[in-house]
């Protein structure tokens, strides 16, 4: 799988590739969106080892990967919202199906109103936590102003992880496939902790006594 997505990284189609992948995932989170960032990145930064000329002919360029995964990504967040916020009989049962999405319906209200939107972030590298996050805000009928704003910040620490595991990872290690390799695991194991987190039960304030 690694070489084909090698093979394409040499095609500007990398940039579009990339933004579908990352736009569908909220959708469809078994979608490699983090395995290609991190992939483009890698082969950046074997064309800036391999000197000036390759980096001019190389694609894709670190920066324009970076803006297509967080712009990609703040799309997609903004469409399940809306797709949510809309409602209908059929989501809300697919909903009421899911306990993943009726705990996000119970904290984000909250959560989002009080400014803990940092859950949005954390829920951005969690396996399926940004579809969660996304229906869940849609769902509990929060402004954008509230959700819009966090999943910005998310999108930029994502991505910006993303691409810096898959370019610096390679340029420390000094081949590609191994740098990809040991930058999926920091993906990984940054996705499980953050799994952690977010379904971690939260603790409830105490209510002072009369």
């Amino acid at each position: 799988m690694l070489e084909t997505l090698d093979s394409l990284t040499s095609s500007p189609w990398i940039y579009a590739l990339v933004a579908l992948s990352i736009l569908l995932d909220v959708f469809l989170p078994v979608l490699p969106s983090g395995i290609l960032v991190i992939t483009a990145a890698a082969a950046a930064a074997a064309a800036g080892a391999a000197g000036p000329v390759a980096v001019h002919a190389q694609v894709p360029d670190i920066l324009a990967l970076l803006v297509t995964a967080v712009t990609a990504s703040v799309l997609g967040d903004m469409a399940a919202y809306r797709l949510a916020r809309r409602g209908g009989a059929r989501l809300d049962r697919a909903i009421a199906r899911s306990r993943r999405l009726t705990r996000a319906q119970e904290r984000l209200g909250t959560a989002l109103a009080r400014g803990g939107g940092a859950l949005v972030v954390v829920a951005r590298f969690a396996p399926a936590g940004r579809s969660v996050v996304s229906l869940g805000a849609g769902k509990t009928q929060r402004k954008v102003k509230e959700f819009l704003p966090w999943s910005v910040l998310a999108a930029i620490a994502w991505a910006g992880y993303s691409v810096a595991l898959g370019y610096f990872g390679t340029q420390w290690l000094g081949t590609t496939w191994l740098g990809t390799a040991v930058s999926l695991i920091a993906l990984f194991a940054a996705g499980a902790l953050a799994a952690y987190v977010v379904r971690r039960p939260t603790t409830p304030t105490p209510t002072p006594a009369a």
